[in-house]
């Protein structure tokens, strides 16, 4: 059964991602540090996929992951080899991004966000050997990534972009671990907002004193977003009901089933209408600009969910759906069945 509050949070998340790189307001991401965010909740759900289906968990997430990724490659692929992409080993990459994959001079831009997915891979891969671990020491191991953070913060050493996400993100994906585990629910209320309140504290200190290139916008000032985020994730899964009886709407349904089909495809629908907006004279800042392109992303997104998000039911093993929660017509009417409390965290991540 699934937890319709990480469902909510989770359809938040994506809108906040989406409208993120359309505005480009900084103050989203203080207000909601979405990637963070969701690699908590999908630490959450593979811990639980692991306590289910032990290794063979990894081999039901890759295979959740990468249908809609192989769809988006299958196309922009031939489109940057066709378009100045000499062609290396490296393009396999494009099935398989253990490493980020090679891309010419537009799809440089335009399909930059498959950091995440890069990211995640490399996650659902090192969970079964790093939940044992975790459970046996769990403070010390939500620790390790943030010290990590800490001193290629201060020393000024640059590591390879995984080994910099891990430091970032890793805390997130532990806490998820937490959430999974119920280590969370069993912190005293006081202590765990006191805790958050120290994390967001100290976040936000380093922030307001480090500006990056774009002012306070988290994504330039990894060490302020990872405290800040630790602190919002703390009290977001902390009191996170095990399970909500109330049903989610559909507006709900299609954004978790159709997130990783939204995720890859909004930025290159941003990156053609701003090109296409500029190119035709039209505003692309301030107001103006904003508005008319988050309308035209909105219907973008929308045709992409009804052309690629087949991928995710195909993926899920699902039946393939236009736009997924409609019931069918002539469905049974059964007598209603109160939702049963389950552990958080029910759907591929």
């Amino acid at each position: 059964m699934r937890n319709r509050y990480l469902d909510l949070l989770r359809a938040i998340a994506i809108v906040r991602v989406v409208v993120y790189h359309c505005t480009g307001w900084a103050a989203l991401t203080v207000a909601l540090p979405a990637m963070s965010v969701m690699f908590a909740m999908a630490g959450s759900l593979m811990a639980a996929s692991i306590d289910r289906s032990g290794p063979l968990a990894v081999e039901r997430r890759l295979r959740r992951l990468l249908p809609s990724f192989w769809v988006m490659s299958a196309i922009a692929v031939p489109a940057m080899l066709l378009s100045g992409l000499a062609w290396d080993w490296k393009v396999l990459y494009w099935g398989f991004p253990l490493q980020d994959p090679p891309a010419n001079w537009w799809g440089a831009m335009a399909l930059s966000a498959t950091w995440y997915l890069r990211d995640f891979l490399w996650f659902v891969l090192l969970s079964p050997l790093v939940l044992p671990i975790f459970r046996r020491f769990p403070k010390t191991a939500v620790l390790v990534p943030y010290a990590a953070l800490v001193v290629i913060t201060f020393s000024g050493v640059t590591v390879h972009p995984i080994v910099h996400d891990a430091a970032l993100y890793g805390g997130a994906w532990l806490l998820g671990f937490a959430h999974h585990d119920g280590m969370l629910r069993k912190i005293n209320r006081r202590v765990l907002v006191g805790a958050a309140g120290v994390l967001a504290a100290a976040g936000a200190a380093w922030f307001l004193t480090h500006p990056g290139p774009r002012g306070y916008d988290l994504n330039d000032i990894p060490l302020g977003n990872a405290l800040w985020s630790a602190g919002f994730i703390l009290i977001a899964l902390g009191f996170a009901p095990v399970a909500t009886a109330a049903r989610s709407g559909r507006l709900v349904t299609i954004l978790n089933a159709r997130a990783l089909t939204i995720y890859l495809w909004h930025v290159p629908i941003i990156v053609g209408v701003t090109k296409w907006g500029e190119a035709h004279g039209l505003p692309t800042r301030g107001w103006d600009g904003i508005s008319w392109r988050l309308v035209v992303v909105g219907t973008l997104v929308t045709l992409a969910v009804l052309l690629f998000g087949w991928a995710e039911d195909a993926a899920g093993d699902r039946p393939l759906r236009l736009l997924p929660g409609k019931k069918p017509r002539n469905a049974p009417i059964s007598p209603a069945v109160p939702d049963v409390a389950v552990p958080a965290g029910t759907k591929a991540g």
